[in-house]
């Protein structure tokens, strides 16, 4: 891997660990809804002047489809799942959980596109759900219904990204990554709009809570969505998706030196534990790498 390689994946991998941050500070303040909202609607708006000054075409009548589909999967659903789990879990937690999304997405896509569900995968997926279990059953947050709940959320927004990684390899082909981007956030920010109402602001908005509203929105999605394509085009989707395994990591450090969240032995255990299910489920065996070298 080059050095620009390397930084890039690292300065990903510290971004979408600090968005776990940046929700459990602003999501008691804005709820899950309008948290959400405002991370996409900002993120669309800014990316799609990018693509305008950069004068590429979005072809929202054509695509307009899939931009509703990977919008309401990939981020509408899952920002605000994310943002409720917020409000209880530390953000450690939810992005350890966050890391059982591959396995999610091995599972639909043995479901929908006839991919082999190999006995490696189904040891990953089962090492997973053991690591889950375990940082919800004995983390440093006391276990109670809420807590359960919250975890719940974080897993079925993991689930939202199989569905929409499934959806992606469907239907989606022919589509630019920049612009299934920029489409999805935009799209995003419809399917959330209508529910608003719904779900009023519960404290006041201070200029502080805006700062960091504006940075989870334009450097954890906008500039992180960049990165990650950019990284895809060097690396290949593979290797670029190795970085689901440092963001608990990182939202760990982050959630311990900005917020004082525990870090104790068992945060440990069930990070590495989804981490090592997440490896066993992207990568192949020696005896099948060696088969596809041939």
């Amino acid at each position: 891997m080059r050095t620009a390689d390397l930084a890039r994946f690292l300065t990903l991998a510290a971004i979408w660990g600090a968005s776990f941050l940046f929700m459990r500070i602003v999501a008691p303040v804005l709820g899950p809804l309008w948290t959400a909202e405002v991370r996409v609607s900002i993120a669309g708006a800014a990316m799609l002047l990018f693509m305008m000054s950069t004068q590429r075409g979005m072809h929202f009548r054509r695509n307009w489809k899939p931009y509703l589909v990977i919008g309401t999967f990939n981020s509408a659903l899952p920002f605000a799942l994310f943002s409720y789990a917020a409000l209880t879990l530390p953000a450690g937690y939810s992005a350890i959980v966050n890391a059982t999304s591959p396995l999610w997405g091995a599972l639909i896509g043995a479901a929908t596109l006839g991919e082999k569900l190999t006995g490696r995968k189904l040891i990953g997926l089962m090492i997973g759900i053991v690591g889950v279990a375990f940082l919800v059953r004995l983390g440093p947050a006391k276990f109670t219904a809420q807590v359960m709940l919250a975890a719940l959320a974080c897993l079925g927004a993991a689930f939202c990204y199989g569905i929409a990684g499934a959806y992606t390899k469907k239907k989606s082909i022919g589509i630019a990554p920049p612009m299934m981007a920029t489409g999805s956030q935009l799209a995003a920010a419809l399917v959330i709009l209508p529910f608003l109402p719904l779900a009023p602001v519960r404290a006041e908005v201070t200029p502080f809570i805006m700062l960091i509203a504006g940075l989870l929105a334009l450097l954890c999605s906008a500039v992180a969505y960049f990165i990650y394509f950019r990284l895809i085009a060097d690396l290949g989707p593979t290797k670029a998706l190795t970085v689901t395994f440092l963001i608990p990591l990182f939202a760990l450090v982050w959630g311990g030196l900005f917020l004082g969240e525990t870090i104790n032995l068992n945060t440990l255990i069930g990070c590495g534990l989804v981490v090592l299910a997440t490896w066993l489920v992207l990568f192949p065996g020696k005896s099948r790498a060696a088969k596809i070298a041939i």
